[in-house]
């Protein structure tokens, strides 16, 4: 079991990079990971109007109908319980 313990807290060490250039924070650095974050934003494949909208009102429509059958539930346990101790 001691075994074990051993193997979970080494994989959870953090490894040491020898490259000193990766563990610097530097201006170019910086502009170069927000050039890739725009290329990739500029992948995303975004929905239409209507797929969000209809999407938006498949949502709405749940959260009622869940939360009615939730005050339901709730109001039944409570006048139950309020029953068996009285």
């Amino acid at each position: 079991m001691a075994a074990k313990k051993g193997e979970r807290s080494s994989k959870n060490k953090a490894v040491a990079v020898d490259d000193p250039a990766a563990q610097k924070i530097s201006p170019a650095r910086i502009k170069e990971f927000a050039g890739e974050v725009k290329s990739e934003f500029k992948k995303i494949v975004w929905p239409d109007k209507k797929v969000t909208i209809g999407s938006t009102g498949v949502v709405l429509v749940l959260v009622f109908l869940v939360s009615v059958y939730l005050g339901a539930v709730d109001l039944f346990i409570g006048k139950l319980v309020s029953y068996i101790l009285k």
